[in-house]
């Protein structure tokens, strides 16, 4: 079985997943980045100011600078201060005054905020051309990142769980719709729509459920041709014992209103014999074509075999010749004594049967290599053309022109093609030349 599924499963689940962790860590990266930054109007609150500060420190007015700054740390509830900051060097050499100037003692309003950070910042907003700011811890009012916290459980947790559900709900789409098929292909074929495939409904899919519905439909297709054959099975089977049944009745009754036995109990015997030998054929037959029994295997002797066979039919049918054209052995690997000798003697007495007194019957093998060939020819009335391969259904028959006394050919060539099929054998029929029938039987040598 190909695993074609499982790699599809494989690739929508990991490209699925590498994606999703992609995408929460891009949009978590991104989200933490634009919330660490402060608002528009905050910045321009701070810068603002500064500006009024350096306004103040500018004019000179020391007492209303200290005001407004006690002013603004009530307001925000915040700590402010006016700083100014010199570099003193007490070892070394100095630098060049533009490696340091302009350097602030706090953040810049245009720098991110750690979200992370349980204190607030010192934002630090720088004079123009003095080394002095204006330094303010951030208001709590103007930290950012307020719903971080509930922005990461979504990126983490909630969102996660929706894509993870969406995944999901792919997945069981792609695996339930096959299965449903599968259940309506299953629910016909159980009432009695034996021509339902379950492949056609796959479309183009190509993996397991399509390997499953290739499995469907062929034992679909078998149990199907098992019912309607045993259906065809049991009616023709029905219709052939109405005949020796009518027989028996016939004979029964004469015998009773003629009081004594004679031929009527022949018949009778005969006939029973007749019902005995359908019922057993038929029970075989259907066994081989239910069961497909894998039979014993053993060598045989093909020769021994078609002797006794040979001798056998001489014996039941003396007013028929039978002229043999036989090697001396052919041995047969893996095969069965049984089935091969049913076979084969179900197509020599149907050949017997329907040679006419005084004609003759011919039998010989052939070694091709590979398997041997049993060709058994009769110079009987022979079969149309077009009806070759029906003779190997069960109670063929021919119209009555053609038939010896007035029966069909019975399960004798059925059985025998089955028992050859169970043994990897088989049997081809067609007409001779000169009238007759020929029945080629190949047996396979292992």
């Amino acid at each position: 079985m190909s695993r074609k599924l499982f790699w599809k499963l494989c690739l929508i689940i990991a490209t699925g997943v590498v994606a999703l962790f992609y995408l929460i860590n891009l949009l978590t990266s991104r989200t933490e980045e634009g919330m660490s930054y402060l608002a528009v109007e905050d910045r321009h609150q701070l810068t603002a100011w500064g500006k009024e500060a350096e306004q103040l420190y500018n004019a000179g007015d020391l007492v209303s600078l200290n005001q407004w700054v006690e002013n603004l740390k009530q307001q925000e509830n915040t700590w402010l201060a006016i700083a100014k900051y010199e570099i003193d060097f007490e070892v070394g050499s100095t630098i060049s005054p533009d490696y340091y100037k302009g350097n602030i003692l706090g953040r810049s309003v245009d720098w991110k905020i750690h979200l992370y950070f349980a204190a607030n910042p010192v934002m630090s907003v720088p004079f123009t051309d003095q080394q002095v700011s204006f330094l303010i811890q951030l208001p709590d009012r103007m930290r950012p990142g307020t719903y971080w916290r509930y922005t990461k459980v979504t990126f983490q947790i909630i969102l996660p769980a929706i894509l993870l559900a969406l995944l999901s709900f792919v997945l069981y789409r792609h695996i339930i719709k096959p299965m449903r098929q599968l259940q309506l292909a299953t629910h016909n074929f159980s009432r009695g729509n034996f021509d339902v495939r379950a492949k056609k409904m796959m479309g183009k899919r190509s993996d397991e459920f399509s390997e499953l519905a290739e499995t469907f439909d062929q034992m679909a297709a078998r149990i199907g041709e098992q019912i309607v054959s045993q259906r065809q099975l049991i009616a023709d089977l029905s219709h052939e014992l109405r005949t020796p049944l009518t027989r028996l009745d016939i004979a029964l009754a004469t015998a009773k209103y003629e009081g004594e036995g004679g031929d009527n109990l022949n018949r009778i015997n005969r006939e029973s014999k007749h019902i005995r030998k359908l019922v057993e054929d038929t029970l075989t037959l259907a066994w081989l074509e239910n069961e497909q029994p894998q039979l014993k295997q053993e060598s045989i002797e093909l020769i021994d075999l078609l002797d006794v066979l040979i001798d056998d039919a001489r014996f039941e049918f003396p007013e028929q010749d039978i002229v043999s054209k036989l090697p001396n052995s052919a041995i047969i690997e893996n095969s069965s004594h049984r089935a091969a000798g049913q076979a084969i003697e179900n197509i020599l007495r149907n050949a017997l049967r329907y040679t006419p007194i005084g004609k003759t019957v011919s039998i010989a093998l052939i070694d091709n290599l590979t398997q041997y060939q049993v060709i058994i020819c009769d110079e009987g009335p022979g079969i149309p053309s077009d009806l070759l391969t029906t003779i190997f259904k069960p109670f063929f028959r021919v119209d009555k022109s053609r038939e010896r006394d007035g029966s069909s050919f019975g399960l004798g060539l059925a059985l025998a093609k089955r028992q050859l099929a169970a043994i990897r054998g088989d049997i081809i029929a067609a007409n001779l030349n000169q009238g007759g029938l020929k029945m080629t039987i190949s047996l396979p040598k292992a």
